[in-house]
């Protein structure tokens, strides 16, 4: 028996020349690369198609309004006349030892409620004046008052909100959605995200991104003025058949790349420049509001041809009309500090109203006549609330009149998607510092959100280094009591 032969059966001779396959084996497990029991999913040839819930949802498609830098809930749903009483007084001990706050130092002074507030509708709903359209449907609507947070900054407040993790590299929520239904249209992206206010969310494009799911997830972002979506035309000199050609030929290498290491990445390459090339035409007609009718342009407050949130919610409501399963739009300018006129409560807060609430008021009006609001869940809130006490940066007065970040209670909206209409869950003391019933937290907004598409949240899953991930990580619970 010669050496070569011992050689080609000994296993320590295997181990050694294996070793390297071996390893990429478990580096691209590791790295997610395995479909493994992400296989019910993603589907390669064509990962954004059509796919079936986990069970029957009421909502098929989502519009996700994220205020970016937290409105007042007490200048807007949280009513509070006790605090009014204790207006100019030092905060008291009780609610500062302990506590973390963002700005404020020392002690500072109590604010009272810088809004006049009624009730609405046959619900009784308490809204300020600073909402005066909303308020028309509030018996649309279902109030969530005591939401719960434990991140007082933006970026890493935001991330949690729409990633499920206060740091970077989680998936966002919308591309959890389309990962897990697909898109009802080949020629859109299953998730687009429209931006106004004139700057992008603190936690920048991954409140967005796809994290560890195939990149073909992530968000596209679509502008309200100029070209939707940048390269969308053709290059001068080159025809949409050239285009087609080149895209063609990129894709065949891709083909050959994917045949060669097995990287359903690659695939999804391979997706999104089909996609683009579709997108050609579809993007620009869908992102199109200037062929509305008047009355649609006079009940949002609209602007073509300039960016603006009116426009953007117009458009949210043209592209799930369209198919498109999950829409977030970030309006930057809520923070406010009372550093600076427009960041205050009695100014700035009241201009962003202002900017706003015409158009979502007629977002849940245009998609009720539609017949699109019993299976469109839409969403409205920040990433925190905002303090009972004014803030005193560096232990001074600021000023202007504002508040600082505030984890422990805020208010957040839902209306459609199968939620209770006209209706208020939970509840905060009586100066609106803490939770005291009905509380919940972003987890258990999240775990709500895919119960109302067909998903339970402990059961949607992504394997990823080893172990599966969800959008809720290992918290949430259903907030069943919203649920109509």
């Amino acid at each position: 028996m010669n050496s070569e032969y011992l050689q080609q059966i000994t296993r320590r001779h295997f181990l050694k020349e294996a070793g390297l396959g071996l390893g990429t084996l478990a580096l691209g497990s590791l790295w997610g690369c395995s479909s493994g029991g992400n296989k019910n999913y993603f589907n390669a040839a064509n990962p954004l198609q059509t796919k079936a819930p986990q069970f029957p949802g009421k909502a098929k498609s989502i519009i996700y309004l994220h205020m970016a830098g937290a409105p007042s809930q007490l200048e807007l749903f949280d009513y509070k006349p006790a605090l009014q009483q204790l207006d100019g007084q030092d905060c008291p001990p009780s609610l500062l030892e302990g506590k973390k706050f963002a700005f404020i130092r020392g002690v500072p002074k109590m604010l009272g409620p810088q809004a006049k507030f009624k009730q609405h509708g046959h619900s009784g709903a308490w809204i300020s004046d600073n909402l005066p359209h909303l308020s028309t449907v509030a018996d649309e609507i279902t109030f969530l008052k005591a939401v719960q947070t434990d991140q007082f900054n933006h970026a890493p407040a935001q991330l949690l909100m729409h990633t499920g993790g206060p740091r970077l590299g989680r998936p966002s929520m919308g591309a959890w959605v389309t990962y897990g239904l697909g898109s009802e249209n080949n020629n859109l992206p299953g998730f687009v995200v429209l931006t106004s206010g004139g700057k992008n969310p603190d936690a920048g494009k991954s409140v967005w991104g796809s994290g560890f799911l195939p990149s073909v997830y992530q968000g596209v972002q679509c502008r309200s003025e100029g070209d939707p979506v940048l390269f969308i035309n053709d290059p001068q000199g080159i025809t949409r058949d050239d285009r087609k050609a080149s895209i063609e030929a990129i894709n065949e290498i891709n083909q050959q790349h994917y045949k060669e290491v097995g990287d359903p990445e690659i695939l999804s390459r391979i997706a999104q420049y089909e996609m683009a090339y579709r997108m050609q035409i579809a993007v620009p007609d869908v992102m199109n509001i200037n062929n509305e009718p008047k009355y649609i342009h006079e009940m949002y407050g609209t602007n073509p041809g300039k960016e603006s949130f009116a426009n953007n919610v117009l458009l949210a409501r043209k592209l799930v009309e369209k198919g498109v399963r999950f829409v977030q739009l970030f309006d930057w300018g809520w923070d406010s500090h009372g550093t600076e006129s427009n960041l205050a409560i009695d100014i700035g807060l009241i201009n962003k109203c202002r900017q706003t609430d015409k158009a979502v008021t007629a977002l849940l009006l245009d998609l009720k006549q539609r017949g699109l609001l019993e299976e469109t869940l839409v969403i409205w809130g920040g990433e925190f609330g905002r303090t009972p006490m004014a803030e005193n940066r560096e232990g001074k007065k600021n000023p202007f009149l504002g508040r600082d970040h505030h984890t422990e209670a805020f208010t957040i909206w839902m209306a459609g998607g199968g939620i209770k209409k006209g209706f208020s869950y939970g509840e905060t003391d009586e100066i609106g510092y803490s939770a005291i019933n009905g509380k919940t937290n972003v987890f258990d907004i999240q775990a709500t959100i895919l119960n109302q598409l067909g998903f339970n949240h402990e059961q949607f899953t992504y394997e990823f280094q080893g172990r599966p991930f969800r959008l809720t990580d290992v918290h949430g619970k259903v907030i069943n009591e919203i649920i109509a």
